[in-house]
């Protein structure tokens, strides 16, 4: 069973996933702070390289599962046109609102 994204309990992550899923990148990259940084796999990425190539450009997709930590940590379903679906699990760190940074990866 997935979570729509419209009801994970986290404004500024509901936001991000929203934006994300209707491949809006206007919108993803409003949802983050100005600084915002990521990682995936633990190690860290150039945040707009890595949402170009792994997301916007490959039409990628989140289907949550399970969130937890007041909605600021996901388990879902990923997918995207290069390397198709997998579980993964993403950690939120918001701060006056916005996703300041983001970790990712397999779960």
């Amino acid at each position: 069973m997935t979570l729509s994204a419209n009801r994970l309990s986290d404004p500024a992550v509901r936001a991000l996933v929203t934006a994300l899923n209707d491949n809006d990148e206007q919108a993803f990259f409003d949802a983050l702070t100005p600084d915002a940084t990521m990682s995936d796999d633990g190690s860290d990425r150039d945040l707009r390289e890595w949402c170009d190539r792994e997301i916007f450009a490959t039409r990628g997709h989140i289907d949550v599962r399970s969130e937890s930590h007041q909605g600021l940590s996901l388990v879902a379903d990923y997918r995207n046109d290069t390397w198709g679906e997998m579980r993964t699990r993403w950690r939120f760190t918001v701060e006056n609102g916005k996703v300041s940074r983001f970790e990712t990866g397999q779960a």
